[in-house]
């Protein structure tokens, strides 16, 4: 069992950036970001395949959010920059330990285990 802790959120105005964090409680493979808006479904934001070296986009995000790790430390980052209130959400960070260098996984249902999520307000 594999847990995940997210951290970083907050309350920013338009064009303001936050950096979330996630530290998992063991090593893990591919790892994901989602957000979930309310009444909404949870929607892809950004995935890391295993071994770090290939992370992909949601095309909202692109240019403006940017995921990296810290191996050393089970950590995930969300750099996320130019915010906007269409932004907000609470957002979730996943985890699997499905194995390949550049395999990326988009749906919430791909993922084993998941953080309790941070909340994300974007004021206009």
């Amino acid at each position: 069992q594999v847990q995940l802790v997210e951290s970083g959120g907050g309350l920013v105005q338009a064009g303001g950036s936050l950096r979330l964090s996630c530290v998992a409680s063991a090593r893990t493979y591919a790892m994901g970001w989602f957000r979930q808006a309310p009444g909404k479904e949870r929607d892809f934001v950004a995935s890391m395949a295993y071994g770090g070296l290939s992370i992909d986009y949601a095309d909202s995000v692109k240019g403006r959010f940017t995921m990296s790790r810290d191996a050393a430390q089970n950590t995930v980052y969300l750099q996320m920059n130019s915010l906007e209130p269409e932004d907000t959400a609470t957002y979730y960070c996943a985890a699997d330990p499905k194995r390949g260098y550049s395999m990326h996984f988009y749906s919430a249902g791909e993922y084993q285990y998941w953080g309790q999520g941070t909340q994300v307000t974007v004021s206009s």
